[in-house]
């Protein structure tokens, strides 16, 4: 089933609780935490994530690009996070953090970065519930959807697949009415979408719409 979930990182940061009301039909709110070191840009913290918790009933996906995710990951959890995604990169005992996730009451998450090999990372699987690939590089938003990252959605569908299909398959990046449907045939079933639903000017009905681009196909 088709989840699509919004980024923040697109949204007017001074007036993000307003800009949270614009999109009830979000399947979850897609929350970027970058550090200036992991990625080369700095956005928000724990403490924006916790105000974030305090003014939405909407699910909270946040997306740690940030270095030392075995020490921080679990700390977005006990804030509340109904999901929090790490990037595998950046966990020196990534099945743990995603233990420490679960524990937490949150669901555990991975990224991977384009340039990284699925491959390796196929037997954290178990620990999951989500895998990201990511289909722009990591850091800013706006940028244009990786094509060549198509394989990679499928192989991870394929992932699931032989676990049952219980992981869902995200991609961040690009997102938008043209990709999403390429992104969905290869095997995507969550889309985080920034631009192409705040650069609308009714952010929920571009959430429709992107749905409805992928709905028949899963």
């Amino acid at each position: 089933m088709t989840a699509i979930h919004p980024s923040i990182l697109s949204a007017d940061f001074a007036n993000l609780a307003a800009e949270l009301t614009r999109i009830p039909s979000a399947d979850a709110v897609h929350v970027d935490v970058m550090d200036n070191h992991f990625v080369p840009n700095l956005t928000i913290g724990l403490p924006v994530v916790e105000a974030i918790r305090r003014v939405t009933h909407l699910p909270l996906d946040i997306h740690l690009m940030i270095e030392d995710a075995d020490r921080w990951a679990p700390q977005y959890a006990q804030a509340g996070a109904e999901s929090v995604t790490f990037h595998v990169e950046a966990a020196a005992k990534p099945a743990q953090v995603a233990r420490d996730l679960r524990s937490n009451s949150a669901k555990s998450a991975m990224a991977v970065k384009p340039g990284t090999e699925l491959e390796p990372h196929l037997g954290l699987l178990g620990e999951l519930d989500m895998l990201l690939i990511m289909t722009v590089e990591p850091g800013f938003g706006g940028q244009s959807f990786i094509d060549e990252m198509l394989p990679k959605i499928a192989a991870a569908r394929k992932a699931s697949d032989d676990l049952g299909g219980r992981i869902a398959v995200q991609v961040d990046g690009g997102i938008n009415a043209e990709t999403i449907r390429r992104a969905a045939e290869a095997g995507a079933d969550t889309f985080v979408a920034g631009s192409a639903v705040y650069a609308a000017d009714d952010p929920d009905a571009a959430i429709a719409d992107l749905r409805g681009l992928t709905g028949e196909l899963r």
